[in-house]
């Protein structure tokens, strides 16, 4: 019952030792139309770039597969129905096989036998299918830049497995045929799962684990995404993808004028500033006198954390790239914000304490910014002048509402 149908037994890897890596990955008669294919077809998306690495200018490179609408039919021509071994291996080369140290022949050895697992006889869901998605969800990885590696390479994995050994009929042929799939898979998205099955079983075939170098968190990581990615492919789940997806910038939207005080005008941010720590001080308070154990950031005899490098910005800022990308105009707010509280406060010419000597010394600062939902509040003070209560403790991390944010370390500290 722990045999996945579907998986045959290759040879890439052996034939691939002997004869050495191709230009391409795979052997052609044509490979100067297959270097120039992008000519053929295919338009830049306004701002795009390869977010993973610059691109090379060496002979391995596919003139345009940064540009949206690529020939991938071309590709295959000239390829010899090698279209997604190509194109993944023009698109992993740039950085990706570098960052991950993925080896060039363990890399080829699983496209082609992934490749391999793909129906040629099968109108649509093919390698050159997989081909095109690999290649356009490359370009739209490139407008924002605001993934990290592992998310760009999982998701361009994703987009080469989401297909694999699909035969040719929908998710409800199968439920209808009572097919050993839809048994297998309890009716629930069926290809999907089978997909994802074959994909990650191909991963244990001889010399076929290109993720070999990554760490079991990474690991972990990614597969988690993967299967997310190729599950959420399921038509079936279309309406309440979309539906979820305007919900959640909904939500994201009211979250982030939750947390919008720091892009406010200083003047409007003192004022809030100064009321959430009225807030939240006035419940430490009542903690203390019962006894209780204060809550993050309402101890009035201690200083916070950073709160717009740590929560505000990064939040903001992802805001910008993905939805609002008029949102500079906040951002640039948000940083003269920051850079004002982080020039008010004052910082002690004296040594640092003793080893063990306990809290910080009045004059001791963080090196990150005390803003909104983060600042001691005080009575009003001079200007200019900011309470000794926004100085820092020797803490190492303080949790608020389930954010876990570093705090700056004691003067002296190794970083």
């Amino acid at each position: 019952m722990s045999q996945i149908s579907g998986v045959r037994k290759l040879t890439h890897g052996s034939s691939l030792a002997a004869a050495g890596i191709p230009r391409f990955g795979v052997r052609t008669e044509h490979e100067a139309l297959l270097a120039k294919v992008g000519d053929l077809g295919g338009y830049g998306v306004p701002g795009a770039g390869p977010t993973h690495g610059p691109c090379p200018s060496g002979p391995q490179e596919l003139e345009d597969t940064n540009k949206w609408g690529l020939n991938v039919f071309k590709v295959a021509e000239y390829s010899g129905n090698h279209p997604l071994t190509v194109i993944m291996y023009s698109i992993f080369q740039r950085d990706l096989m570098k960052t991950f140290r993925i080896p060039v022949d363990t890399f080829i050895t699983y496209m082609l036998t992934l490749e391999d697992h793909y129906h040629a006889d099968v109108a649509y869901h093919n390698s050159i299918h997989a081909a095109d998605v690999a290649q356009s969800t490359h370009v739209l990885l490139s407008t924002p830049a605001v993934f990290t590696d592992l998310e760009i390479m999982a998701a361009i994995f994703a987009s080469a497995i989401h297909d694999v050994d699909h035969p040719g009929v929908s998710n409800q042929f199968l439920i209808n045929t009572n097919s050993e799939l839809a048994l297998m898979y309890n009716d629930t998205s069926v290809l999907e799962n089978h997909h994802l099955a074959v994909g990650f079983k191909l991963l244990q075939e001889e010399n076929c684990d290109i993720f070999q170098n990554l760490s079991k968190k990474q690991r972990q990581s990614l597969r988690k995404m993967v299967i997310d990615m190729v599950l959420a492919t399921d038509m079936s789940k279309h309406m309440n993808l979309l539906a979820d997806l305007k919900t959640m910038v909904l939500q994201n939207m009211v979250h982030c004028a939750d947390l919008s005080n720091p892009t406010k005008p200083l003047e409007l941010y003192r004022q809030w500033t100064d009321r959430i720590m009225g807030e939240f001080f006035r419940q430490g308070d009542q903690e203390r006198e019962k006894g209780m154990e204060i809550s993050p950031m309402c101890d009035k005899h201690t200083a916070s954390v950073g709160f717009i490098d740590f929560i505000a910005h990064p939040l903001w800022e992802t805001w910008a790239d993905l939805v609002h990308p008029d949102a500079q105009e906040l951002l640039d707010t948000l940083e003269d914000n920051r850079e004002w509280y982080h020039s008010m406060i004052p910082r002690s010419p004296s040594p640092p304490p003793p080893a063990g000597h306990g809290a910080s010394p009045a004059g001791t600062v963080c090196s990150a910014p005390i803003p909104a939902g983060s600042q001691r509040w005080m009575p009003q003070e001079p200007p200019g002048v900011l309470p000794p209560l926004l100085l820092c403790p020797d803490a190492a991390e303080l949790e608020v509402d389930g954010i876990q944010a570093p705090r700056a370390p004691a003067p002296g500290a190794g970083r």
